[in-house]
């Protein structure tokens, strides 16, 4: 049996792994922003109607399914893939200790799916149904790999700092590459393509800089356990690793549960947050009555300041500690949502304000979450606990959601709608608030950071 790998520790050491594990936050965030928050919805839909040729429905495997509605239905079944797969995951990086790898594979996984979208054309929306779904079920495996690094590649000191400059460097670079597509895209006659063309060269670009900007986190990170697993057959390793993470839900109720309780919290308030974020330009464009300029415009805006605000909630995580910082951001949340009731229509000025002020608090809230949760998880199953995490940002959006949909359905007003998502910050912030964190981070094995 080989001796385990001796790991160079020393800051030097440690500063260029960090560097590395930045570069996977710039690679993977293409995907979120040119595929899914701009380009793939409304292509997906135009395909569906396109091969529909008029009639109400198209065959989904052997269902009936409205155009308008093929979207949706390919983003429920992705969100249920993205939960078995995540577990399986999380529990099988922490099992055989090879995070690298594993990451590796679903980066590369959903980069190749992502790259052959520019073969989604003349009705072929079956084939892009299914290459979202394994590209974001992909994306969100892989996260929870590269996520659960950080607690490895960083002190209990540095790991606000190191979280908040990977999510602000990953806002950089996904706004880079939509800058690029959408000035593709609003050119596309001027240069001589069609509109789908461009979409299609959009949504391909997203899996090559996905893909190749992985190249640079895969050079420099490290894998920390020995080869636990090495001689085991794969499907004996996944079974010990699904078998693994049952004990680890057990361990989440009975043995930790203050961490249980900053999880109930972080599913409130990032609930409230990925509701805004979607409804946004609905919000934009429903009651405002802002056209397509102002709303992809107030898109670029957010990724930009989203960078600085990152960074900047970050550095004041340092003075004044990381929770404290949440709350205070979770704070301008419910601002931010009770200011947007009182904006006027057709007042883009507003709304880019409105745009700014999410941008700060928005990559701060996730960047420091991220970082706060990883004080609170055993040391050696960061993947497993991560994978949990990630299921209740993906999942509890729902929750949201149905919120809104609801406010809608008794009120008719968007207005009402949007105020409604207050609740979701409040009770967030009052469960992060009663959590004792020093005896949560004592509790799992770690050592309290001077401010938490």
């Amino acid at each position: 049996m080989a001796s385990p790998q001796v790991i160079d520790e020393s800051p030097q050491a440690r500063t260029r792994e960090q560097k590395g594990w930045y570069w996977y936050d710039w690679a993977n965030s293409a995907f979120p922003t040119t595929v899914m928050t701009v380009f793939l919805g409304p292509y997906l839909t135009e395909i569906a109607e396109q091969a529909a040729n008029g009639a109400p429905f198209v065959d989904v495997i052997g269902f009936d399914v409205r155009p308008s509605a093929y979207y949706s239905f390919v983003v429920g079944v992705a969100a249920v893939c993205q939960i078995v797969v995540m577990l399986i995951a999380g529990a099988l990086a922490d099992h055989t200790g090879r995070k690298k790898e594993i990451m590796g594979f679903f980066a590369y996984l959903g980069s190749a799916a992502t790259l052959l979208m520019w073969l989604v054309a003349d009705g072929a929306y079956l084939l892009g149904g299914v290459l979202f779904i394994v590209g974001q079920t992909s994306f969100a495996a892989a996260f929870v790999v590269y996520n659960s690094f950080l607690p490895q590649i960083s002190t209990p000191e540095e790991r606000d700092s190191v979280s908040a400059r990977g999510w602000g460097f990953g806002y950089l670079g996904g706004g880079l590459l939509l800058v690029v597509n959408l000035g593709l895209f609003l050119n596309a006659e001027a240069i001589g393509i069609s509109t789908g063309t461009a979409v299609r060269l959009a949504l391909a670009s997203a899996g090559l800089w996905w893909g190749g900007f992985t190249i640079i986190p895969l050079l420099r990170l490290r894998n920390r356990r020995g080869e636990a697993a090495a001689d085991e057959g794969a499907v004996r390793a996944v079974a010990l690793s699904v078998r693994q993470l049952g004990r680890t839900i057990r361990d989440l109720v009975t043995r930790y549960p203050l961490t249980l309780v900053f999880l109930l919290a972080y599913i409130a308030y990032n609930d409230g947050v990925q509701t805004v974020i979607s409804f946004s330009a609905t919000y934009a464009d429903q009651e405002l009555r802002l056209g397509e300029t102002e709303r992809i415009g107030a898109i670029l805006m957010v990724q930009f300041v989203a960078f600085f605000g990152a960074i900047l909630l970050g550095r004041i995580a340092v003075r004044i500690g990381t929770r404290k910082t949440v709350l205070w951001s979770l704070a301008g949340w419910c601002g931010v949502v009770a200011a947007a009731y009182f904006v006027p229509p057709e007042r883009p000025l507003l709304f880019f304000a409105l745009g700014f002020a999410i941008a700060i608090v928005m990559g701060g809230t996730q960047a420091l979450s991220r970082s706060l949760f990883s004080h609170v998880i055993p040391k050696g199953r960061e993947a497993e606990y991560y994978s949990l995490y990630e299921i209740s940002d993906k999942g509890a959006t729902l929750i949201g959601s149905f919120t809104l949909g609801l406010a809608l359905q008794l009120t008719d007003s968007y207005r009402y709608g949007i105020v409604s998502l207050v609740i979701f910050f409040v009770i967030g912030g009052v469960l992060l608030a009663s959590v004792n964190l020093p005896k949560a981070i004592r509790a799992a094995g770690n050592d309290v950071p001077e401010r938490i």
